[in-house]
């Protein structure tokens, strides 16, 4: 798959009702009719939704008589789940690069006062003598 497929997959899942349609096939196969049940529309703006699905990579139908079930192909959520991960590793690379240079500059500001509040103390408040 492309970047161009991938492109497919995710202006195919822009669409509320296909988002539904592949949500209600990850817990399994189920024919267009079962699809179809739960909706207000035609069949054949069914079959249209399960077309964009299919060009994207998102499901499949095998070949024969119907009812054909209709199943998710998990190669399309591969090429998501691998440019999320590539984009999601890259953000908390970033996050952990600030997070250090806030616990460098937390600990130089810690420095920093133990360096002035020693500074600022008389020699006289340091006798033992003192109450």
């Amino acid at each position: 798959m492309t970047v161009d497929q991938l492109s497919r997959v995710f202006a195919a899942l822009a669409d509320p009702t296909r988002r539904d349609m592949v949500a209600r096939l990850s817990g399994g196969e189920a024919t267009v009719s079962e699809l179809a049940e739960p909706y207000r529309m035609s069949l054949q703006a069914v079959y249209k939704h399960l077309r964009v699905l299919e060009t994207a990579g998102l499901v499949s139908r095998p070949r024969g008589p119907q009812p054909r079930p209709v199943r998710l192909e998990p190669r399309a959520f591969d090429l998501m789940d691998t440019w999320i991960e590539r984009h999601r590793g890259r953000l908390e690379r970033r996050y952990r690069r600030l997070d250090d240079v806030l616990a460098q500059m937390k600990g130089d500001e810690h420095e920093h006062d133990l360096a002035d509040g020693h500074r600022g103390r008389s020699e006289a408040a340091d006798h033992p003598d003192d109450p």
